[in-house]
């Protein structure tokens, strides 16, 4: 193990778009384990669209980034944590981290799936689209369903969930012909398109012309009103996140027609993953076995290399991923 620990830290607030010069990466001595602690070297790393929104005000400047992250405890100063452990844990963009039991979750250990899925379709990407569409939709079987950014984390895992499910259709939208042409081909969808191509209003009348029963929606802006008023009646909003406004914090309003959702009574619910830990295992016990018959596959891009991290978070804002975006240590 190396003598030197990495961390990333954000060093300026911004307005936009961020850039490399937001970031600094500190090294330090790799630290030593109090007791009751443990040592990790970190394996893998989430990088999320939600990081985007805490880089104007939540994150500490000069400080580590936080984050989902999958390591090895390499030495332990408590019995709950045995070296050589894999353990989740939320301290971030660190190449080391000390920490406490409660600070860690031991993952499952489910011959034959992928370290890397515990961070996209059985972590809280996957947690996300499943309890989007079992809690907050409560998706039933036939539900026409669209999705925003269909071609990332959430919106393949939705999809890939949503069918198993016994969803009726389902239609994504994406930002370039290559990520349409991967949704209908590789992660099936029935129907896909690229919001560049017209309004979103148009594109989905298209797509869906007898309408939806359940958007969900990560992307919020045009897709949004659009959706609203190709709902059926009580159709249901699954808000999940805005993209759309990452970014552009002038964006303008969503606009649509409030009465849509009296005269159809429709529902618009948002929610934090977080509040849903209780629903995990359930996850397991569902997405598991689908995994290990090859009846569900976690999409993701792997960026090798942490000095990479900061580069693979940009990419993903810019919309260059398919999938979950994770960041894996090099051998």
């Amino acid at each position: 193990m190396t003598d030197t620990a990495i961390t990333v830290h954000q060093t300026a607030r911004l307005t936009g778009f961020p850039t490399p010069d937001h970031f600094a990466f500190v090294e330090s001595p790799v630290p030593t384990p109090a007791p009751g602690t443990a040592l990790v070297e970190n394996l893998y790393w989430s990088v999320d669209p939600y990081h985007r929104e805490m880089m104007d005000g939540d994150f500490e400047l000069n400080a580590p980034l936080e984050g989902r992250t999958l390591g090895r405890v390499v030495a332990s100063r408590h019995p709950g944590l045995p070296e050589g452990e894999i353990v989740f844990h939320r301290q971030g963009w660190r190449t080391h981290a000390v920490v406490t039991p409660e600070e860690t979750r031991r993952l499952p250990h489910h011959e034959g799936v992928p370290l890397s899925a515990y961070l996209s379709i059985l972590g809280g990407t996957g947690l996300t689209a499943y309890v989007g569409l079992t809690r907050i939709a409560r998706l039933r079987e036939g539900d026409d369903v669209f999705v925003s950014a269909a071609a990332g984390g959430v919106g393949t895992a939705t999809a890939r969930f949503a069918r198993l499910l016994g969803a009726g259709r389902l239609i994504g939208s994406a930002g370039s012909p290559e990520k349409v042409r991967h949704l209908t081909r590789q992660v099936g969808y029935d129907e896909a398109f690229d919001y560049h191509d017209g309004p979103v209003t148009d594109l989905l009348m298209k797509a869906a012309p007898t309408g939806i029963d359940v958007f969900v929606d990560n992307v919020g802006g045009d897709h949004l009103g659009a959706a609203i008023g190709a709902l059926r009646e009580r159709g249901r909003v699954v808000r999940i996140g805005t993209v759309s406004q990452y970014n552009t914090p002038d964006a303008p309003p969503v606009v649509f027609n409030h009465a849509d959702v009296v005269e159809k009574s429709l529902r618009i619910e948002g929610f934090l993953v977080s509040h849903y830990r209780d629903v995990q295992e359930e996850l397991y016990e569902f997405a598991v076995p689908h995994l290990l018959s090859g009846a569900l596959a976690p999409d993701e891009t792997v960026v090798e290399g942490f000095e990479e991290i900061v580069e693979a978070f940009l990419l993903m804002l810019r919309g260059g991923n398919t999938g979950k975006i994770l960041v894996r240590a090099r051998a």
